[in-house]
């Protein structure tokens, strides 16, 4: 696509945030479907809890391929690929009457079809697409369009559910998936338009293996992968389990719908708040920060008892901080890399994150089964924040050092 039929920056964004919004959406209700599930065919929370952390591994384990893919050719084909893998998981999560079809749905198909459609995606489009200046922001504006489909799709989740069951309620859903093909067009580059770049961009000329060894010496970036994995951990926990604690403490299910519903409102203030300060301070502080004020949004919660007044306090706490970490996570890979493999080197950094999201969501299922409460995954979150809040301050904010060819691009 040459620049004069490029979209204008706008429209890039806009239609990028629309992605992010209804791909965020169905997998942050996911903890909607756990009590039916489980009741209507029987299964330990073991078995649900399984299949989104095996949903939370294969998305972070194929976003770096993914990224990949969308660096060298473009992200149109690779949203397009990702939305059908999705909307088919869905639809087979809707009818899995046994642990293995759910592991296939729920698990194998929506984690694949994730690394594909993903804000991940969207934010690596943005990096290439958009001029500089306005990447900081757009970062934080696709994160927080995906907080805000974290608003929208459970309530709607919930009436689904009451209307016209869950089975209908997961079809709706995965048909609402194929919405993003069409809005990926605003995102497509052609290949020749990474030839063009390879002419005037020096970094171009550095190959995947190239880039692979050099993050992976790096010693910042190796830090800052490592601190992403508490992120996923506590993300994945809440959204799967959440709704589950609170019905545990005599709490109706609304209450659950609505405290995810809240967390997506406030993390979409808190995501775009967190990219205007990626502009203006410290990223490393504003990451330690972020992790610090979960430990203590979590520490406050599970010490106070249950209520509607103290599940929507949480809500709007560790909302503002939910996402709040992809702005800087994002701003800190492009500043150290450059821009030319911005989607796969985030993609590694998102595999830790996952790697976090399936222990998260595994273990709150197993250890429920074992202990009859999620007491030691909750304080293992908190113990988790203050270790990653430590992680990143020793992170250095500047370039790679390269031969002058290679120097990252602004």
């Amino acid at each position: 696509m040459s620049a004069l039929r490029r979209p204008s920056p706008e429209i890039i964004v806009l239609c990028g945030c629309l992605i992010a919004l209804i791909t965020f959406g169905p997998r942050a209700s996911a903890g909607l479907f756990q009590i039916p599930m489980t009741v209507e065919y029987g299964w330990g929370r073991d078995v649900f809890s399984f299949a989104i952390a095996i949903q939370n591994l294969l998305w972070g384990l194929g976003q770096p391929f993914a990224g990949a893919v969308a660096d060298r050719f473009g992200a149109f084909r690779v949203l397009c690929v990702g939305a059908l893998l999705y909307a088919a998981g869905l639809v087979v999560m809707a009818y899995a009457s046994t642990p293995g079809l759910m592991h296939l749905g729920a698990g194998v198909l929506i984690g694949f079809g994730l690394s594909g459609c993903s804000f991940n995606l969207v934010l690596g489009a943005f990096s290439k697409l958009l001029p500089e200046k306005w990447r900081p922001m757009a970062f934080g504006a696709g994160t927080a369009a995906g907080s805000f489909g974290q608003f929208l799709f459970p309530p709607i989740g919930n009436i689904l559910i009451d209307s016209v069951g869950w089975h209908q309620a997961l079809v709706i859903f995965g048909a609402s998936i194929l919405i993003v093909i069409p809005l990926a067009v605003a995102l497509a580059t052609q290949p020749k338009d990474a030839a063009s770049l390879a002419q005037t961009t020096p970094e171009q000329n550095q190959s995947i293996r190239q880039a692979l060894t050099e993050a992976f010496r790096h010693r910042s970036y190796v830090l800052l992968v490592l601190g992403f994995f508490t992120c996923g951990f506590q993300l994945a926990f809440i959204t799967a389990h959440l709704p589950a604690y609170l019905k545990d403490a005599g709490l109706s299910a609304a209450v659950g719908g609505w405290t995810l519903a809240v967390i997506g409102l406030a993390n979409a203030f808190g995501s775009l708040g967190s990219g205007w300060l990626s502009t203006r301070m410290s990223k490393r502080w504003l990451l330690a920060w972020i992790y610090l004020g979960r430990s203590v949004a979590i520490a406050a919660f599970i010490l106070i008892p249950a209520s509607p007044a103290s599940s929507i306090a949480f809500g709007i706490s560790i909302g503002l901080l939910w996402l709040s970490t992809v702005p800087p996570t994002s701003s800190l890979v492009m500043l150290m890399f450059g821009t030319r493999y911005m989607a796969m080197l985030y993609g590694f950094a998102f595999f830790s994150h996952q790697v976090g999201g399936f222990l998260g969501v595994w273990l709150g299922g197993l250890l429920y089964e074992l202990n009859g409460n999620y007491t030691m995954v909750w304080w293992l979150s908190v113990l988790l924040g203050i270790a990653s809040a430590l992680i990143n301050l020793p992170i250095k904010e500047q370039p790679v050092v390269r031969a002058p060819a290679l120097q990252p691009a602004e």
